[in-house]
């Protein structure tokens, strides 16, 4: 935190340095949290660039409040939703396109996770978006439930329901292929 603000100061005074800096300490998490909610990785890195650009040009204005993970966070999710909104992206995806997101493209992710990972790679594909954006903000960028309320301006008891509501087909979802799976060995 203390880093990020000393960041932010040298960023607001124009230094190179320590836009690349915010850039490298986070690209990869928000290109998967926009992989994530997109379930197309090319979208996700527009996404992330179209955050970065926005960002570059706040320089000399911003102000950290909280977060700067947590803030890019959003702007991710704000810009992923825009995204969806704008191309009128489908909410789900079949199994066979579940690797879109280029999760298991990462040999090591390949060989330690192979078909869990692949699972839910597509279970989160069939979450409706809103609850896929509540579950990924929550688990993943450590978004707590007021804050994402605020974000998206409707109740923090929406918030919860949405996130109960995708983790309980998430399971579903799971337990499902699992037994497919154990089905298919037999």
């Amino acid at each position: 935190m203390l880093e990020d603000k000393l960041l932010i100061l040298r960023f607001n005074r124009g230094s190179r340095e320590a836009l690349q800096a915010i850039y490298e300490n986070y690209k990869d998490d928000l290109v998967t949290l926009a992989a994530a909610l997109l379930i197309d990785v090319n979208l996700a890195e527009d996404v992330v660039h179209d955050v970065f650009v926005s960002f570059i040009e706040s320089a000399q204005r911003f102000q950290l409040t909280g977060s700067l993970k947590g803030y890019l966070a959003t702007c991710v999710a704000n810009n992923a939703r825009n995204k969806i909104k704008a191309n009128k992206i489908r909410n789900t995806t079949s199994l066979d396109e579940a690797d879109s997101t280029g999760f298991l493209q990462n040999p090591e992710n390949r060989a330690i996770f192979g078909e869990e990972l692949r699972q839910l790679t597509w279970a989160l594909g069939q979450l409706p978006f809103e609850q896929r954006e509540v579950l990924i903000l929550h688990s993943y960028s450590d978004l707590n439930f007021r804050t994402i309320a605020a974000q998206q301006k409707v109740s923090i008891n929406t918030i919860q329901g949405r996130y109960r509501y995708a983790m309980d087909k998430l399971r579903s979802l799971l337990n499902s292929e699992v037994k497919k799976c154990d089905l298919q060995k037999k």
